[in-house]
């Protein structure tokens, strides 16, 4: 195959329309606009924001203020009850045993272990973030822990 056998597919081309060039093109005369009214005439037509004299949608729905975060990143949560709940003593805890266990959708998804419940044997718990009081009740009931850099 060279460049000069290259074409497009037949129908995915197509050509633009040449409107007033005379009544033998057949865009001729109004140039497919119709005669007179509104439509028919250069800058003729409403706006996108005109609906008919009624008060437009923007102008009906509340004014939102403040902006959105597209960097912010969102947390899973799971607590230290659930951990209890879901494995074995001595068991290693990182996002794809959270995700068997049910505790999580994805093994992607940024994973925050919390304080809540009560922990009386040691678990190796690997997550993204963990608090204060998680970090606590874990170490001393004899586990480890160790954060994720992602």
């Amino acid at each position: 195959m060279k460049l000069h056998d290259l074409h497009p597919d037949p129908g995915s081309r197509k050509e633009r329309k040449r409107v007033g060039r005379g009544t033998g093109s057949g865009e001729g005369k109004t140039s497919g606009r119709g005669t007179k009214g509104q439509n028919s005439r250069s800058g003729g037509g409403k706006g996108v924001y005109f609906e008919g004299g009624q008060l437009p949608l923007v102008r009906r729905l509340p004014f939102k203020r403040g902006f959105t975060n597209i960097r912010k990143i969102t947390y899973r949560v799971v607590n230290v009850d659930q951990l209890v709940e879901r494995f074995e003593p001595g068991s290693d805890v990182d996002p794809a045993a959270l995700m068997a266990a049910g505790l999580l959708k994805k093994v992607s998804d940024p994973v925050v272990i919390l304080g809540r419940g009560e922990i009386d044997f040691a678990l190796n718990v690997i997550a993204d973030r963990f608090s204060a009081s998680a970090k606590t009740k874990i170490e001393a009931a004899g586990g480890s822990i160790q954060a994720l850099d992602r």
